[in-house]
């Protein structure tokens, strides 16, 4: 996990518990957002990797 999935998976983490403390859930969508986002970056890095023969 490096680069910008790496970072939106650790921003998407810290959002998710800081608006479970303060009790956001708008907050807490965006954790889930930037955490699917992070999930669906790494499946295309797959993706490409595998079509390639890497």
């Amino acid at each position: 996990m490096t680069g910008k999935v790496g970072r939106n998976k650790v921003k998407g983490k810290a959002k998710e518990v800081i608006g479970k403390l303060t009790g956001d859930r708008r907050m807490q969508a965006d954790a889930k957002a930037d955490q699917a986002k992070a999930e669906t970056s790494k499946a295309m890095r797959e993706v490409h990797h595998h079509g390639r023969g890497d």
